[in-house]
């Protein structure tokens, strides 16, 4: 079964902590210390984004890269990229699966990112 935006809402607003928004063709998901996921089907495929900072905040862009480069691997389910938002570029950690993932790694996913976007705001601090 392909899991659809409708399937997810109630399963993830259920989770202790968080709250769940509708945005158009995306579940916004924030947890108890604010911190926004975007979640969006698309085909075969689930992902789930967190905005980091803007590439503007960053000190020494490429220390960072190049820091991000050697370190992202240490965190479970989770990936850097950049993404553009209303022109300006911002740093995103994100994970995706398969549209036909179970409920409960969906969830898994979503929590793993919660936790490793703090690690890597801590991690990546100096550069900012």
């Amino acid at each position: 079964m392909t899991l659809q935006l409708n399937d997810l809402t109630p399963l993830l607003n259920d989770h202790e902590g968080w709250s769940v928004e509708h945005l158009e063709q995306s579940l916004v998901i924030r947890n108890e210390d604010g911190i926004e996921a975007f979640l969006a089907i698309a085909g075969e495929q689930i992902l789930v984004e967190v905005i980091l900072f803007s590439q503007a905040a960053v000190k020494d862009v490429t220390g960072l890269n190049d820091t991000i480069l050697r370190s992202h691997q240490m965190f479970p389910l989770s990936t850097i990229g950049l993404n553009m938002f209303n022109t300006e570029s911002y740093y995103v950690a994100f994970g995706s699966l398969s549209s036909q993932s179970k409920e409960e790694s969906v969830v898994i996913e979503v929590a793993t990112l919660f936790r490793n976007v703090e690690a890597f705001v801590e991690l990546y601090q100096e550069y900012l």
